[in-house]
């Protein structure tokens, strides 16, 4: 079925200029200037309204098993809530436990995965344990699976944590093999110390999980990463949810240097404060415990983000989505902040916020575009299928209505959480239409796709990488 979306503004990452797209079945197959479309097929007035690709949020952790409970969003509630904000592509994380083949955990993955997507997805793989048999698996994965990256952790000694000498090995590899390693960058070691220290002096309250992982351990830990990668001859490094200034000038000055070092952040670091939020009263706090976690606002680090974003030295926005709920889950940690799961969701207010700050003058509108759809594309191997409206490309569109309002709470998401993050927030703009590979799955939000309709989507290296 053919499909005219007529009088819109097409915003790409080389701007905004009036269009209208022709979808044939669930491709892109033309864009016309304004009245210079043929005649027949179905139209959708897109009129006032910005026609942008459909969204990307390249680090998502759906029913992710952590801290004794999972992740509350399966890939059912949690893929249709994205696709309810403009998200039509997810890139989730396959684990592989210690003592696990890694082939094992990507097998598991796709059972979680089979009939449940709303919209396409991929995935990165987390090494839970570097040795000779995961170091294969990466060839494999690679050259067979569709999978280019490959997740380390920094953090956690026990349960994912990668000394040195392991990082390095998997660096080798993915220097070799084209692949990217992706870093959750803090120094996990010393952080047990202070999160120790501080519970023995009764420190139990949620703001001291932001407290005991001061902004240095994640400085010293990027810049660990970042020469670690240049012995490995100059390896790709992303590093993940960035959230501090110490850190993001470390990734400037590797990135002055031509270097391979990209990086993420994610709307709470761009937004929340660890006095506003994680400092809240009692345990409320606890609905914004994360790793890294929230930055004080005393501090420069959203202003120095923003501008990291528009320097590019900040590539991506992305969610690190892995919500719990409070009940049963986050108050696990009551009298001990070390046992709240760590996560937020925000998988379904992603391209709203980051709207926001067009509106606040902090980003372009092509800036908006490359940081939630084109960059996440480019830098994990899915364009020019993804990330651009283009002929050729897949028909993931987003009609994103800039008059429009969105307010966010609880009693209107569609997360599988039973609290927002976001409560009471209002955005100047609203998702109005969003189509998944040329179908419409949800208008004004109201649903009408269906799970099981995403499909895995193989992804090759990155466009990035010198």
């Amino acid at each position: 079925m053919s499909i005219l979306i007529k009088g819109g503004t097409v915003v790409g990452p080389t701007g905004a200029s009036p269009a209208d797209v022709l979808i044939d079945g669930e491709t892109i197959v033309a864009l016309f200037a304004p009245g210079q479309a043929p005649e027949g097929p179905e139209v959708i007035d897109a009129t006032g309204k910005y026609v942008i690709p459909g969204a990307i949020d390249a680090h998502t952790h759906m029913q992710m098993p952590f801290g004794g409970t999972q992740a509350s969003d399966t890939f059912d509630t949690g893929t249709k809530a994205a696709a309810i904000g403009g998200t039509t592509t997810i890139i989730d994380f396959a684990i592989q436990k210690y003592g696990e083949v890694v082939q094992d955990g990507l097998a598991a993955w796709h059972g979680k995965t089979a009939d449940q997507c709303h919209i396409d997805y991929g995935f990165h793989m987390i090494l839970g344990g570097v040795d000779d048999d995961s170091l294969k698996a990466m060839d494999q994965l690679v050259a067979t699976e569709g999978i280019t990256s490959f997740k380390l952790f920094m953090a956690y000694p026990g349960v994912f944590y990668s000394d040195d000498g392991q990082i390095l090995r998997a660096m080798q590899k993915a220097r070799d093999n084209g692949a990217m390693i992706m870093m959750h960058a803090e120094n996990g070691p010393a952080i047990d110390v202070l999160v120790k220290q501080a519970l023995e002096r009764g420190e139990t309250d949620p703001k001291f999980h932001g407290l005991t992982r001061p902004q240095e351990l994640e400085a010293e830990a990027t810049s660990r990463a970042i020469w670690l990668a240049s012995v490995a001859a100059d390896c790709p490094l992303y590093i993940v949810h960035l959230s501090a200034s110490k850190a993001l000038e470390q990734v400037r000055n590797a990135r002055d240097l031509g270097r391979n070092v990209f990086a993420e952040t994610c709307p709470q670091y761009l937004y929340l404060t660890l006095e506003d939020q994680l400092g809240a009263p009692g345990f409320e706090g606890a609905k914004w415990v994360c790793s890294t976690p929230l930055r004080s606002g005393e501090e420069s680090h959203r202003a120095d983000l923003w501008q990291g974003l528009r320097t590019n030295d900040l590539s991506v926005v992305s969610t690190d989505h892995c919500p719990f709920c409070m009940k049963d889950q986050k108050e696990m940690g009551i009298g001990d902040f070390s046992k709240i799961p760590n996560g937020i969701g925000s998988v379904e207010h992603r391209v709203d916020l980051l709207y926001q700050g067009v509106v606040d003058g902090k980003l372009s509108l092509a800036r908006w575009v490359e940081t939630i759809a084109t960059t996440p594309a480019r830098m994990f191997g899915m364009y020019p299928r993804k990330g651009i409206i283009a002929p050729g490309s897949d028909a993931d569109i987003v009609l994103y209505d800039p008059n429009g309002r969105t307010r966010i709470s609880v009693e209107t998401h569609h997360m599988n959480m039973d609290y927002s993050a976001w409560e009471g927030w209002e955005i100047d703009g609203k998702v109005d239409t969003v189509l998944s590979r040329g179908e419409v799955i949800s208008r004004n939000g109201e649903y009408t796709g269906r799970p099981g309709r995403g499909k895995y989507v193989p992804r090759g290296l990155s466009d990035y990488l010198l």
